[in-house]
């Protein structure tokens, strides 16, 4: 019967009729680590808890009760420390010799510390990489770029045509804020967001039909707008007074006109004005009608005049008054 761990391991090991290769291959030890092991011959390995480990998976592996090789491991260990701590004292005269063993070793010590000092900036690199979070996935293409562009830290090329006057297949807004956060609710081609623009952090929009911008009208101060690398004047005051957001739409209609004047510009024709915005709760006057010409009522006639009235009596005969007739001269 075995009596060493050793031969209890490779007992169990042949029992089950596995080779030391495909235990090597398994528990990724070493081939000579093991056959050690099967010989009690413990000098080879590295030693310490490195040693356990290699027992314990080799035990593990071939169905072996772990608990019972750690437990002889442990009893072979201490046996092995007792005989150490009592080695055998060999007297050696001491000789007094003018060698520079200590400077000898300087280079070494050297050499030693650098491989120290590699070794354990490859392994904090390691442990940083693993640790390291993966990036979540973006929401939309916009934020993609937004991060590209505000991480890497390089300025992006601007997109501009031939003529010089940006086209909305070469259109790149960009948004920022210079002293205070701004809350910016953007809608580019149909996909709305709203976004917290921190300063020196801008967000880059590439849209290809139309985007509209709105933020607080307390916050204008604070907001920049740039079309390809050019700066763009934003409005101080909404389109309507009597709201506190400025909301603005950037696409093919005006691009050329915000590109040429280098600000954004509410249309006058359609900016409802103060009195408009004041008295648009108000009644409609109703209109009022103009006066009709008058009419000049028609003369009597001579007969109409001499004609007596129907209800008047009848005229009595006085006789007609002679006409003087002129004298002669």
């Amino acid at each position: 019967m075995a009596s060493t761990l050793g031969e209890k391991l490779r007992q169990a090991r042949e029992e089950r009729g596995i080779s030391i290769s495909e235990v090597a291959e398994q528990t990724r030890i070493s081939p000579i680590y093991i056959e050690s092991i099967e010989n009690d011959d413990y000098k080879l390995l590295p030693g310490g808890i490195f040693n356990k480990g290699f027992v314990k998976s080799y035990a593990k592996f071939i169905g072996f009760d772990e608990q019972e090789a750690l437990n002889d491991y442990a009893r072979l260990a201490a046996q092995s420390e007792m005989t150490a701590e009592h080695p055998q004292k060999v007297y050696q005269p001491e000789v007094l010799t003018d060698d520079r063993t200590t400077a000898s070793m300087l280079p070494t010590i050297l050499f030693a510390g650098v491989i120290l000092a590699l070794m354990t900036a490859g392994i904090l690199f390691v442990l940083n990489y693993l640790q390291s979070p993966d990036s979540p996935p973006t929401a939309n293409a916009n934020t993609n770029i937004n991060s590209i562009a505000v991480n890497s830290g390089v300025a992006t090329p601007e997109y501009t045509s031939p003529a010089g006057i940006p086209t909305m297949a070469t259109l790149r807004v960009e948004f920022s804020a210079t002293v205070e956060p701004i809350s910016l609710t953007s809608n580019a081609d149909g996909n709305t967001e709203s976004q917290m623009v921190s300063p020196g952090s801008p967000i880059i929009f590439l849209p290809k039909q139309s985007l509209k911008l709105g933020y607080s009208r307390s916050l204008a101060e604070s907001a920049r707008l740039s079309i390809n690398g050019k700066s763009i004047v934003l409005p101080e005051t909404p389109q309507n007074p009597r709201r506190n957001v400025i909301e603005f739409e950037i696409s093919a209609a005006n691009l050329s006109r915000i590109w040429n004047d280098g600000r954004i510009t509410f249309d006058v024709a359609t900016a409802p004005s103060s009195e408009t915005s004041v008295n648009e709760n108000a009644p409609s006057p109703t209109p009022t009608r103009a006066p009709e010409p008058s009419t000049p009522r028609p003369t009597a006639t001579p007969a109409a005049v001499n004609k007596p009235p129907a209800n008047s009596p009848p005229a009595t005969n006085i006789p007609a008054r002679p006409t003087p007739s002129p004298s002669p001269n």
